[in-house]
Order: structure tokens, then sequence, then C-alpha cells
């Protein structure tokens, strides 16, 4: 029963159903999404962390690859994304009542002047459902700001995000703030969005520039197979 339950997950996920009252990519599909799921499998006493891993995250790898085959687009990925971001948001009081110990602490947020922030919001919920504890900072964030979060919350990653090539070199400002209050070696910096690319995050220095959430995944799990 409790596999079966599993399997569905992983499935509703990949079909992008965040409740039973959505369609998903599969419109015969039907019965519980991915909220109603995630609620029976803690009725049926599967741990959180196997509904994350099981369930959650390799319901997300299969999206990943669809997507980077061309079979799914952004919508189809955005729909899973947000119905693993629901199903985080009902593990979290118990992953912090039982002291679950994260993957790392990221705070993501799209620079100063830049208002664009669905990719940054697909990557946030991508790495919740990771494993990553997420601080969301929002979009059109001053570097005073972003500065001032990374000394008080102390995250152990930065995610810098910009659509336009007017606000990009924003992302550098942050990177000199930090070096100047001496910040940047605490903190790992990784850059995305359409404006920029792996030639500039080198220009900036930058510890990473990912092409999407998936890629930051992938770039942060090696981050940490590399501490251990």
């Amino acid at each position: 029963m409790s596999e079966d339950i599993i399997t569905l997950l992983k499935e509703n996920v990949i079909q992008g159903r965040k409740t039973q009252d959505d369609e998903g990519i599969d419109e015969e599909l039907t019965g519980p999404g991915v909220v109603e799921l995630t609620q029976s499998a803690l009725d049926h006493d599967i741990s959180p962390a196997v509904i994350i891993k099981q369930g959650l995250t390799a319901g997300m790898q299969v999206v990943g690859e669809k997507f980077s085959t061309k079979e799914y687009f952004i919508p189809d990925m955005l729909a899973s994304a947000e119905a693993v971001g629901a199903a985080m948001d009902i593990l979290k009081p118990l992953l912090e009542a039982s002291n679950v110990e994260t993957k790392g602490k990221f705070a993501i947020v799209t620079v100063k002047g830049d208002i664009h922030d669905i990719g940054k919001n697909i990557v946030a919920i991508l790495l919740k459902g990771a494993g990553y504890e997420v601080n969301d900072l929002g979009a059109d964030v001053p570097t005073e700001k972003i500065v001032e979060i990374v000394r008080e919350y102390k995250p152990d990653y930065l995610g810098l995000s910009a659509l336009l090539t007017t606000t990009m070199v924003a992302m550098g400002e942050v990177i000199e703030a930090l070096k100047e209050n001496g910040l940047r070696d605490k903190v790992k910096v990784l850059i995305g969005g359409a404006a920029v690319s792996n030639e500039y995050a080198k220009e900036i220095g930058a510890d990473a520039y990912c092409v999407d959430g998936f890629e930051a995944i992938r770039v942060l799990d090696a981050c940490q197979e590399a501490k251990a």
C-alpha cells in the first residue's frame, strides 16, 4: 500500500496535478493529486524523507528530463513545481519538528531593477523539493538588502537571478559588496537567468552559472558531495 501511494505521488508530480481537481498532461489520469497523496502518505506513516526522495524529487527528476528533451515546456514544468511546493508546505512543520537536517541554506533573489521572478520561483520550489532550506527574498532587491540577509541568515548558497542585460550588472555589484563586507568567502554564489551565461559568471567571480533549477540542484549536490 505504501509503495502504491509513493508511486502515485511520483506520477502525479510528473503530471503536474496539485490536487484531485486538476487535469494532468495525461487527461485520463484522475483521483487524488499531489496534495491529497502527500497527506495520505503521512496518514500511512510514510516518513517525510521517503515522500520527498522517492515521490517528489524522483518525480521532478523525470520532469527535468522531459523538459531537457523538449517534451515538456515551461507551463508543464511550472505545474509540477507548484505541486511539489504545495506538498512541501504540508511537510515543512514535520521536518522542523523532527529536526531533519536540510542539505543546506539557500537564499535566492532577483537583483535590483528586475521584477521578473517566474524563473526564480521555479528554482526555489525545486530546491525545496530537493531538501534545501530556501529563503526567497523576492524581486527587485537592493544590493544592501542582499548583503544584510547574507550577514544575518548566513546561507551556504546565494542565488542571483536577472532576466535583463540592463540589470545583470547588479550581480557583479552584489559580489563586490560581499567582498567589501568580508562575506564573500562565507557563501557560494550561483547566478541564473536569460541575460547571463557561464562566461559572465566567470567574469564577475560567481561560483557557478545554472541554466535552470535542475542544473542548480546538480551543482549544489556536487558541492555537498565535495564536503562529505
